[in-house]
């Protein structure tokens, strides 16, 4: 299997530079490689269920020859009903090896999620931005023991 476990992106190029990025893109599908092991062939709703950790919800939202989208997120329910935080949209590129975070919610209810989106502005930075919250979540929930595998 691929491991990341000795590839820490804001640390081997400059940060916010298009390879970072790049090594941040790759970082990202062997996280979400770990995280859903069988990414080439799944299609439709996942959920992954680990104790002392949110419910963790995955849609394929577009298959293509070479590449995959997908929504990942958690629901959270609230007094003022579902909360869906983080909520993240992922294309991935097959053929690439790569992951990139195409949007997420800009409101972020997480402080060390402000901070990270308030250092980063310009397009570069916004994509920056992205995927390093996507890098340390895969991280976070490969952590915590979420597995999405064929129903």
């Amino acid at each position: 299997m691929l491991l990341d476990s000795h590839l820490v992106p804001q640390t081997i190029v400059k940060p916010r530079s298009f390879i970072g990025l790049m090594t941040l893109y790759d970082s990202n599908y062997l996280r979400l490689l770990r995280l859903i092991p069988e990414i080439d062939r799944l299609d439709g709703c996942f959920r992954s269920r680990v104790a002392g950790d949110c419910d963790l919800h995955i849609e394929i939202l577009e298959r293509c020859r070479y590449t995959v989208t997908l929504s990942l997120t958690y629901h959270l329910e609230t007094d003022d009903g579902l909360l869906i935080d983080p909520d993240m949209t992922i294309r991935v590129y097959l053929d690439g090896q790569v992951a990139e975070a195409m949007c997420s919610d800009g409101n972020q209810r997480h402080a060390a999620l402000r901070q990270l989106i308030g250092a980063h502005r310009r397009e570069l930075d916004l994509r920056w931005q992205r995927n390093i919250v996507l890098n340390k979540w895969l991280e976070y929930l490969s952590d915590q023991g979420h597995l999405v595998l064929e129903r």
